[in-house]
């Protein structure tokens, strides 16, 4: 089957804003082509296979399925037509997956909710889609939503277009309105069908099938990185050019530029949720490959003795650091397996191979090291994932990595939308202006207001939790990446000292109780603290020693039972997130398979005491 191309296939990715439906409108399109059924899988989107992706209700990592679509247009009447849908993340912390797998699309769907409109990774996808040239279609998703207001929204699609300075073609685009939850798409929102047959037609109108040759040198870009128990490491991408069949040599062409010699022992195109062995990949079509010996994203898959590399895959640097520590702590080595900082080392490694975004660089003593990454989200996946698979660490305060442009010292800028309620605005505003905010946009939308402002990195982290707190639970927040610009005036520091542990062993209901004036806690009675834990949020600025283990003293004499009544407030429960938010400086978040804790980085108050008189007689001096 020597071809130019399939004049049948085509590979289109799916991009949107966080919760704008990507996942759901893919299984509906699954459900149709009979590949999936949705009453079999009606409370969890198929594609998320990721745990985390599934308690989350967000996509992390990009995915791969096709479909074999019959047409019902006239002019194509009963052809066979493979799709191949690629599934990329919204959050723009997994920017270095949408980034890669881009490129092994020709079509790209634009989700947009048909309420929202676009949102700051809308536009961030989107400049994504433009950069690689292609085809757009617009589909506002979720029309069925009581509020949604569809013919608005496509014209603020197209503001966004003629904003990203995209050409005539691209602003002359096709709107399909669906509703992916009901499993229907249509040509008007006001007319609603029973199936995706409307976009899929559309798919196969405005994507233009493959043009790569497979009689040209063969060149296969790896975009994605899978992993089996069985063989080892897969090669997933696109073959631009030549065909890869079953059991032939190839080179691999590394970063250096180096070519490694090896075999591609199996081959295999996707076939529904799953894949299956072929024995040769045509150009334009996307596989997976088992059996290379060494290779990374990028990697270009070639003939060894007549290489033709690709460019390799550029992705946008990172915005923030952390430093990832081995756990010393009194408890260290209760609950995890691996402890040491050459596994932790060994994890970060493998993790680089597939996580593209990410940088990883030694600390200041051999047991530390420097992450780096797109985003809070992102680093808090990779320390989830990590707990799960056994890992004890700690982790420091999230930075921002400042650069110098032009002899001056710049940030990373984020875009950052906020809806809340007419009653939250104003406190938003004031919590926004704090964190050196810059104003954009204020409007109404529905019952709510719509606030869109450009500010610091350093100014989002910790802010969710306390936008909530300031909102009564009524904001939602996102942002994106926009430019690096001269250092604002940002306060981030936290209002309230802690409450730190002076003894060791489970807290105590009587301590807890006789604390509970003293601040929030953030332990419950009966948990197991150590000396320097931070067991809770002092009420006043600063810090306060506190003994959470003393028991009551009983004696022989009969005493009044008038406190057998009083209950203990419930203490405040820290997700990783907001745990990684809430830490100072001299702080650091412990974790461990069961266990997320807050301590001190000295864990004596005499060490803590020493070092705060040298900060102070430093100050002095200078």
């Amino acid at each position: 089957m020597s071809q130019a191309h399939d004049t049948h296939l085509r590979n289109v990715a799916i991009i949107a804003h966080v919760d704008h439906g990507k996942t759901t409108l893919v299984d509906a399109l699954l459900a149709q082509s009979g590949t999936s059924t949705k009453e079999s899988d009606a409370t969890e989107c198929i594609l998320d296979s990721n745990p985390l992706e599934r308690e989350r209700g967000i996509t992390i990592l990009s995915k791969n399925c096709a479909i074999n679509y019959v047409s019902q247009h006239p002019d194509r009447l009963g052809e066979t037509f493979r799709i191949n849908i690629i599934d990329t993340p919204g959050h723009a912390d997994f920017g270095g997956e949408v980034e890669r797998v881009l490129q092994m699309a020709d079509g790209a769907l634009l989700l947009v909710d048909a309420f929202e409109g676009p949102m700051p990774q809308t536009r961030f996808v989107l400049s994504k889609a433009l950069e690689l040239n292609l085809k757009l279609i617009v589909v506002v998703n979720k029309c069925d939503r009581p509020e949604a207001r569809p013919n608005e929204v496509v014209s603020e699609v197209f503001d966004l277009l003629a904003d990203l300075g995209a050409d005539d073609e691209t602003l002359d685009f096709t709107a399909v309105f669906a509703s992916g939850r009901s499993g229907w798409a249509s040509a008007e929102p006001e007319s609603p069908t029973d199936s995706m047959t409307h976009l899929y037609e559309t798919i196969l109108d405005l994507v233009p099938a493959p043009t790569d040759d497979a009689d040209a040198p063969l060149q296969m870009l790896i975009t994605t990185i899978d992993y089996s128990d069985y063989v080892g490491r897969i090669a997933i991408g696109r073959v631009f050019a030549g065909t890869l069949k079953a059991g032939q040599p190839v080179g691999v062409v590394r970063t250096s530029g180096s070519i490694t010699r090896t075999r591609a022992l199996r081959v295999m195109r996707f076939e529904g949720l799953g894949r299956t062995d072929i024995d040769a990949i045509y150009a334009g079509d996307l596989c997976a490959v088992e059996g290379l010996s060494a290779f990374d994203i990028g990697d270009t898959i070639t003939l060894a003795d007549d290489p033709h590399p690709m460019p390799r895959v550029a992705v946008d640097e990172p915005t923030l650091t952390m430093v990832f520590r081995i756990n010393d702590s009194p408890f260290a080595g209760r609950e995890g397996k691996y402890v040491t900082s050459r596994q932790i080392a060994e994890r970060l490694q493998r993790e680089l191979q597939s996580n593209v975004a990410l940088r990883v660089e030694p600390g200041e003593s051999a047991e530390e090291f420097r992450v780096s990454g797109r985003g809070l989200l992102h680093l808090g996946v990779l320390l989830e994932t990590m707990r799960r698979e056994g890992y004890e660490l700690a982790v420091g305060r999230p930075e921002v990595i400042e650069k110098t442009i032009d002899g001056q010292r710049c940030e990373p800028i984020e875009n950052l939308s906020v809806d809340t309620s007419n009653d939250g605005m104003g406190a938003a505003l004031e919590l926004l202006g704090s964190r050196g905010g810059d104003i954009q946009k204020v409007e109404a939308r529905g019952t709510r207001m719509h606030i869109e402002c450009t500010i610091p990195a350093r100014g989002l982290i910790g802010l969710r939790s306390r936008m909530l707190t300031a909102t009564g639970g009524e904001a939602v927040m996102h942002h994106t990446f926009l430019n690096y610009a001269p250092l604002r005036t940002v306060n981030r520091k936290r209002s309230n000292g802690v409450l730190i542990a002076t003894e060791t062993g489970p807290a105590t209901t009587y301590s807890l109780l006789n604390l509970a004036d003293r601040g929030i806690m953030f332990v419950r009675p009966g948990d197991p603290v150590y000396v320097g834990q931070v067991i809770g949020e002092h009420s006043r600025d600063n810090d306060l020693d506190v003994n959470a283990v003393k028991a009551k003293a009983f004696s022989n004499v009969r005493e009044s039972n008038k406190d057998a009544t009083v209950t203990l407030k419930a203490p405040r429960d820290l997700t990783l997130e907001s745990a990684l938010e809430y830490i100072e400086d001299d702080e650091l978040v412990e974790l461990t398979p069961q266990s997320i804790r807050l301590r001190k980085r000295l864990l004596s108050e005499g060490e803590r005491k020493r070092a705060n008189r040298a900060v102070k007689a430093r100050l002095v001096n200078a």
